[in-house]
């Protein structure tokens, strides 16, 4: 590392030449989470005592959130992120893959997958609503126009021991989405909710923002290569800097105690979508400035680490520094510290790092044309800083370097080796008699918080805002748009996974959100070309968590290469931007179930062959694809039942799950599937309900168990959640659809037909098991998630 230096009169931290306890004291003293042997660390890169400046810096760019020092070793080790069709992997503020070419222009699709937990659970309203904030500047700073959100959501029993605390958090959230979303004017398709008493204590709320670029007009974040040849100025754009969210990116690598609630508040941000609208309209004026001169910038958003974290990692990319003057940072409180100044988490804004030669430009745009200072008090675009060529990165305050560090010093991070020990998993596979009545239990079924509609969530969102929605949330198993005007290429999205299945085996747990997040994608008719994942645990330093983190890895990536994409033989589906969350627990030391959420990103070239799940005629056959096989560990019949986990959880047979999926991809593709849905929560049953409750008019179903080989009892047969298809083929094209089954080596099973009725018929031979009305189950199941949170 080059030689720095600070000025005399600037405050440090005292390591060298002190105890353990007193470095421990000083740290508690500057309310930093930095542990002793890290702060001794620092001071040997450093050569010196840091500045307190320097080590606010260094405790937010070390923190889980912002390092993954216990994650990074094991992520690259076992996911795929490479493939012929990702131009932009992990690393930068969003995944970027070849979308289409459209009349001679080649377009890419954006993804960014990110957690805002801690802060929803503190906060839930705006922890939600900054989520999606941050998840959307994530897109827009590639360069891209956002046109789609989603979220998967994670929250306690509510109805257990917590429940008014559980359902205030829930409300919360939702409104805190919808309420941000809305107003921002981008369109929400869809994601996924669970239950379950691990998150009574700490909520999950994952948010995935996904854009449109022109393949030409990409943005990096990194400070472009030509800032060492010629001046570039550093821009601060946005809201004026205040107090919000500082030590965030702390507050989310630590374990949430209710009793600092109150000092958590604020290191929550502060929402400001009609802002962050105008934001996004100015920033389009920038770029299109940008292109029209050729030039290169860096362009990122402040997000986690506020200006430090954006500014020292863009330059420090190219292997540049930068000088800042922080007297020259917009404030909301005059009398904000530095440390508070460059680590703020402020929400609604951006740095830029822009040719010298368009700078009073390009703060016309934001100041004048787009009146910033009159939007908002104290917004506007201001020069802050020069990008310089020695590395250094370099902070004034006051007259006096405050901050002297190698730029590349502060990015690159530590890393932490963390023991893994398995977790002991004591279920068992319950004895027990199916309910004499399945009919009555079914009704009940369909009123249990992870079996009922999520109508009353994705309801409250805008879905169809922007004109591009084909599909919407609770159509079909995934949202699809469509991306470019003139275009009949479609984008289908899914977010999955299961919590009980990671409670019994995280390898599969992990496995099977990709394969459920892949089928829901492909009942639609599109092909999986993309993943993101979320990865949601407790606390890394204990073994038996950290055990989970690793397994949980090890089924996403043997999933993702396993299930290659179509027409790429051993080409995996790549993961291209993703998020670890460590800390997930509460009070009482009790972590979250593990976490895995896999989201999908798929493409057809043709939107208007895409199917959904509702039935479409009488007479129709019904095909179910995937074996019935004793899988019911982490079943919602189990915990619905019995209230216990089991232990057989579901598998995924990687080579069967491969040959299905690209099968129903090329019979939805070929016109000879009217409608598709996946197997997983609730199993085959529920499946059959949701295809039949979803249709209009008066069709029903009348299907027959024993049509299904194998040993298993009817019960077990209907609900285990072994992963499968349900599709439905009018009889002018069944010949065409077994053909085409067999040239995938896939057995259909024929279970039975469309009726003319509103009648739920399940019989084994002639035994009814079921016989109910759809407007009775369509009553109860409307308004089970509605009561649940009431």
């Amino acid at each position: 590392m080059r030689e720095s230096s600070l000025d005399s009169e600037v405050k440090t931290l005292r390591i060298e030449g002190v105890s353990d306890e007193e470095v421990r004291a000083g740290l508690d003293s500057l309310g930093l989470r930095l542990t002793v042997p890290e702060a001794r660390r620092l001071f040997e890169l450093l050569k010196r005592n840091p500045s307190r400046v320097e080590a606010t810096i260094f405790d937010i760019m070390w923190s889980e959130h912002c390092s993954y020092k216990s994650s990074k070793r094991l992520l690259q080790k076992y996911l795929p992120t490479e493939a012929p069709n990702v131009l932009l992997g992990p690393g930068e503020d969003a995944g970027i893959i070849e979308l289409c070419t459209h009349e001679g222009e080649r377009y890419s699709l954006v993804v960014a997958h990110e957690s805002h937990n801690h802060p929803s659970q503190v906060l839930p309203f705006e922890g939600a609503a900054t989520g999606i904030g941050g998840i959307v500047r994530d897109v827009y700073c590639m360069g891209a126009d956002v046109v789609a959100v989603m979220d998967a959501l994670r929250f306690g029993d509510p109805d257990g021991a917590n429940k008014n605390k559980v359902r205030e958090v829930a409300s919360g959230v939702v409104s805190g989405i919808w309420q941000y979303g809305n107003a921002l004017g981008v369109a929400n398709l869809g994601g996924d909710v669970h239950f379950d008493s691990s998150y009574d204590e700490n909520c999950l709320v994952n948010v995935i923002a996904i854009g449109v670029v022109k393949e030409g007009e990409i943005e990096r974040s990194a400070v472009p290569e030509e800032a060492g040849m010629e001046d570039y100025d550093l821009v601060l754009v946005g809201k004026p800097t205040d107090a919000s969210g500082f030590g965030g990116a702390s507050f989310a690598s630590d374990v949430l105690d209710s009793q600092e609630w109150g000092e958590s508040r604020s290191a929550v941000q502060v929402p400001d979508p009609f802002l962050k609208r105008i934001l996004a309209e100015a920033n389009k004026r920038m770029l299109t400035l940008v292109h029209s001169r050729g030039l290169k910038i860096g362009f990122k958003d402040l997000g986690a680490g506020g200006i430090a974290c954006a500014t020292s990692e863009m330059v420090a990319a190219s292997g540049l520094g930068a000088t800042i003057d922080l007297e020259k940072v917009p404030l909301d409180d005059p009398s904000l510290s530095p440390e508070v100044i460059v680590c703020s988490e402020t929400q609604e804004r951006f740095a830029l790092a822009v040719p010298s030669s368009i700078t009073s430009q390009v703060l016309r745009i934001y100041n004048e044309e787009y009146e910033l200072p009159f939007i908002y008090h104290g917004a506007r675009a201001v020069v802050i800083g020069k990008v310089t060529g020695d590395g250094n990165y370099v902070l004034q305050w006051g007259g006096s370097r405050v901050c002297n560090v190698e730029a590349r010093t502060i990015t690159s991070g530590i890393s932490v080796e963390r023991r893994s020990v398995e977790a002991q998993v004591s279920e068992t596979e319950p004895e027990f008699s199916p309910p004499q009545n399945m009919g009555s239990f079914l009704l009940e079924f369909l009123v249990s918080p992870n079996a009922s509609s999520r109508r009353p969530v994705f309801s409250f969102y805008d879905c169809e805002v922007g004109g591009r929605t084909v599909v919407r949330p609770g159509d079909a198993d995934a949202g699809v748009f469509a991306p470019v005007d003139g275009s009949g290429v479609g984008v289908a999205v899914a977010a999955d996974g299961v919590p009980s299945y990671g409670k019994i085996s995280p390898y599969w747990g992990g496995a099977l959100a990709v394969a459920e997040a892949m089928r829901n994608v492909a009942c639609v008719g599109a092909t999986p070309r993309a993943l993101s994942d979320c990865l949601n645990f407790g606390s890394p330093e204990v073994p038996e968590v950290f055990y989970q983190f690793e397994e949980t890895l090890k089924g996403i990536g043997d999933c993702a290469r396993a299930i290659w994409q179509k027409g790429l033989p051993g080409v995996p589906v790549p993961i291209v931007t993703g998020n670890v969350s460590f800390y997930n627990e509460g009070d009482s030391g009790r972590a979250v179930a593990p976490s895995p959420i896999v989201a999908c990103f798929g493409l057809m070239e043709d939107y208007s062959k895409a199917v959904t799940m509702s039935l479409k005629e009488s007479g129709s056959l019904l095909f179910l694809l995937g074996a019935r096989l004793n899988e019911l560990g982490g079943s919602l019949y189990f915990q619905e039942l019995l209230n216990c986990l089991g232990k057989n959880v579901p598998r995924v047979r990687f080579d069967e799950e491969r040959s299905a999926v690209h099968f129903v991809i090329e019979a939805i593709d070929g016109g000879i599937v009217a409608s598709c849905h996946d197997i997983s929560a609730g199993g085959l049953v529920l499946t059959l309900a949701e295809m039949s409750m979803a249709s209009a008019g008066s069709l029903g179903v009348d299907v027959d168990v024993l049509a299904i080989d194998g040993p298993l009892r009817y019960d077990k047969k209907l609900f285990s959640e072994s992963s499968g298809f349900v599709l439905e083929v009018f009889p002018s094209e069944e010949e065409k659809f077994r053909a085409a089954a067999g040239q995938h080596n896939v057995r259909p099973t024929l279970l039975g037909v469309v009726t003319g009725e509103p009648a739920f018929r399940v019989r084994e031979g002639s035994r009814p098991l079921i016989e109910l009305s759809l407007g009775e189950m369509r009553a109860r199941w409307e308004k089970g998630l509605e009561n649940s949170l009431a």
